[in-house]
């Protein structure tokens, strides 16, 4: 078995991650500053979301718990895996092109179920507007994730990881376009969307044909190999559908108060910084190496795996949680807070922020403990246990919001996230010793915590002193980087001497994955 390298193909992963996430920011900025919170933003973020949505469901949940380990598994034991990737092409592209030619027809209804809340006001028919062009990112999406898993699979992650990054790029440069010619700039940003889809999809496939990974598309078929995948694919959909109901049943509620759709999706786009650069990071590489590692009988390598994904995982996101938690207002206006986003704005934001943050770990440790299940092709224990983290959500956004009001479903979103981490952990008990994080682990964890909340003090103390700086136009971009580096040196000096970590492990993947 050719090695899948855990650490450094995080390191590639999370790489372009950030990328994207940065650009991603970027786009929020420019979207809040040119646009700004209000009927027209709560419009695109509410069409926007129903694509990604259905990617959700589609890519992310059923072909990342099951396409990715059973193709890992046949490259493994070479057992013809681009036949099943051919077939598994074939039928998810058909199944894809029914489902955008009902949404097409059916957006109304989609946008009652989604957000109920703009029925009577002007942000329904923009919605429906909206959600009608970029509803087909879901066909080239999808499509792109089944070439991104079997990239994935056979240890090419660059690519797959890279391709994000040409969605915000897309989107950037149309609205600035857009801008410029003095154009309706949401238009733009709705149209770019669809054309990003394009241009991520001809990315993964071009980079599979190179990769020796040459999959064409073909009549679908109903073989044993499609029914397999159907079944393990299904309990996986599920779960993601829902996750999504989560999102639906926050934006239901959100889209109750004006302005709170536009909030909350700036301050999901802030957390979702350090979760895409590591949660998801750690899910796409452990997966296919548990995967593969479990065929060949691999157990204590599995372990060190599941341990060391774990490790690394907390290591960077336990600081990120507590930094979010901390300065959340310097975060949020210094990189929002211009053209149509005021100070209330940011104020509010901010709220959101510091909430997500307490729940980023939790969305974490899913990626590092769900792969446990899927490589094992058990996608029906993390259904259940998703079905209780939406009753968990449900019941807190819609029971909390007459009293705290549009914030609720982030405090339903952290809380959903940890009892989904506490199922996960208390159903892989039955799984040996490979399920179970090693000795090393154990003694790290509790010094990243220390590390992470000393440098929180350290955060504060900071802003305090650099606060009037953070004021003035003139400095607040510098001033919010100088916050930035005192807490990543004041984090790595605390965790390098209380021994939460050890720096030249990053080196040495960093060396590996240039030499590569």
């Amino acid at each position: 078995m050719k090695p899948i390298r855990l650490l450094s193909g995080m390191m590639t992963v999370g790489f372009w991650t950030l990328a994207s996430r940065v650009l991603g920011v970027i786009r929020e900025v420019v979207i809040l500053a040119l646009i700004g919170p209000g009927p027209v933003l709560d419009a695109f973020v509410a069409a926007f979301r129903l694509p990604n949505m259905f990617r959700r469901f589609f890519a992310e949940g059923a072909f990342n718990a099951a396409f990715v380990p059973m193709f890992s598994k046949r490259l493994e034991a070479g057992e013809d895996p681009l036949a099943f990737a051919r077939d598994a092409l074939s039928g998810l592209a058909t199944v894809l092109l029914i489902l955008s030619a009902l949404a097409m027809v059916f957006m109304p209804a989609l946008v009652v179920a989604t957000a109920g809340g703009f029925i009577g006001d002007e942000r329904f028919d923009l919605t429906v507007a909206y959600g009608r062009i970029c509803f087909p990112y879901i066909f080239l999406i999808s499509l792109a994730a089944l070439f991104s898993g079997a990239l994935n699979a056979g240890g090419h992650f660059a690519a797959a990881a890279a391709a994000p990054v040409f969605l915000n790029i897309t989107v950037v440069l149309a609205m600035l376009a857009g801008h410029l010619m003095g154009g309706e700039v949401v238009l733009w940003l709705v149209w770019a969307v669809p054309v990003a889809g394009i241009i991520q999809l001809a990315l993964v496939w071009i980079a599979a044909e190179r990769a020796g990974l040459k999959v064409r598309p073909g009549r679908p078929v109903w073989n044993d190999e499609m029914k397999t995948l159907v079944r393990v694919a299904v309990p996986a959909a599920l779960a993601g559908g829902v996750m999504q109901i989560n999102l639906l049943v926050g934006q239901q509620v959100a889209s109750q108060f004006d302005k709170a759709v536009g909030w909350l999706y700036a301050a999901d786009r802030l957390y979702q910084l350090p979760l895409g650069v590591v949660g998801i990071a750690v899910g796409i590489v452990l997966l296919p190496d548990l995967s593969r590692r479990l065929k060949a009988g691999d157990d204590a390598g599995g372990r060190d795996a599941f341990s060391r994904a774990g490790e690394y995982a907390l290591a960077l996101t336990v600081p990120a949680s507590v930094a979010l938690v901390v300065i959340p207002l310097p975060l949020v206006s210094v990189l929002f807070e211009r053209g149509a986003t005021g100070a209330d704005d940011s104020a509010a934001i901010a709220v959101a922020v510091a909430i997500y943050g307490l729940g980023l770990p939790a969305f974490v440790l899913q990626k590092v403990l769900q792969p446990l299940f899927f490589a094992r092709e058990n996608t029906k224990a993390p259904f259940r246990y998703a079905v209780v983290s939406m009753v968990v959500n449900a019941a807190a956004a819609i029971g909390l919001a007459p009293v705290l009001g549009w914030i609720a479903p982030a405090i339903a979103t952290s809380a959903a996230a940890w009892s989904m981490v506490w199922l996960l952990a208390r159903g892989s008990r039955d799984m040996g010793e490979v399920a179970r994080f090693d000795s090393r682990f154990r003694a790290r964890i509790w010094r990243i915590v220390l590390a992470s909340v000393l440098m929180g003090g350290v955060l504060w103390g900071t802003q305090l002193l650099v606060g009037p700086f953070l004021a003035r136009e003139g400095w607040r971009y510098l001033a919010l980087l100088v916050l930035i580096l005192v807490g990543m040196a004041a984090y790595g000096a605390l965790g390098q001497m209380l021994g939460a970590f050890r720096l030249r492990d990053f080196a040495n993947a960093f060396r590996r994955k240039r030499a590569s």
